[in-house]
């Protein structure tokens, strides 16, 4: 594997063990992850990717997956997702079926479905992957908002290159090419004179001011 492959997408599949570690060792809560029953790992972290996948059903059982839950359940979740307002404009509303890996809606919307998924299942740890990579400011302003929601009560491990995303976490850790370059909060690491994280939070902002 190429440099590439030991970054972002590494962490997230050794979370979850999809496939092990070769090195070191990742703990929950003070647990190696290799004594934790793989099923009940994978019910406690709860991921929302830059394409979530929606399968060919309706959006209710997208986000129920095997556990029924009812209506009163699935629209308080679609409410805590901020995903009712999309939601009521459908034809049939949470019965409204998807069509294949979701190309009936827009990026942005099958993010809120991911969302409410999240909130119906509880997880413990919550992983953002780049989902506000591919969205426009508007949508991503309703996201941000699921994910200040969300972080309020859960570990949360951001994955972003949209500074904005990451910039009240308690700690930032930066990585270049597989490797660790710095780590704090965003205000140690935007102070460093010369730092990584202070050169590409700069440059962010000098883009959008350009823009």
């Amino acid at each position: 594997m190429g440099k590439q492959a030991h970054g972002k997408t590494t962490i997230i599949n050794l979370i979850n063990r999809f496939y092990e570690i070769q090195k070191g060792e990742i703990l929950l809560d003070g647990v190696n992850i290799k004594e934790i029953n793989l099923r009940y790992l994978r019910e406690k972290v709860g991921i929302v990717l830059q394409d979530p996948f929606i399968f060919a059903n309706t959006i209710k059982k997208n986000i129920e997956l095997s556990e029924a839950m009812s209506n009163e359940v699935i629209e308080e979740t679609i409410k805590l997702a901020n995903a009712d307002d999309f939601i009521k404009t459908l034809p049939n509303g949470i019965d409204e079926v998807a069509s294949e890996r979701g190309s009936s809606f827009s990026a942005g919307q099958k993010q809120l479905i991911a969302f409410a998924r999240i909130f119906a299942h509880d997880p413990s740890i919550f992983i953002l992957d780049e989902a506000t990579a591919n969205i426009d400011t508007k949508t991503e302003e309703i996201i941000q908002k699921s994910i200040d929601k969300i972080s309020k009560e859960k570990t949360s491990i951001f994955i972003a290159h949209r500074l904005s995303t990451i910039v009240n976490v308690d700690k930032i850790i930066v990585l270049s090419n597989g490797e660790i370059v710095e780590e704090g909060s965003h205000n140690e690491l935007v102070t460093k004179e010369g730092g990584y994280y202070s050169r590409l939070y700069n440059a962010y902002y000098a883009n959008l001011t350009v823009t």
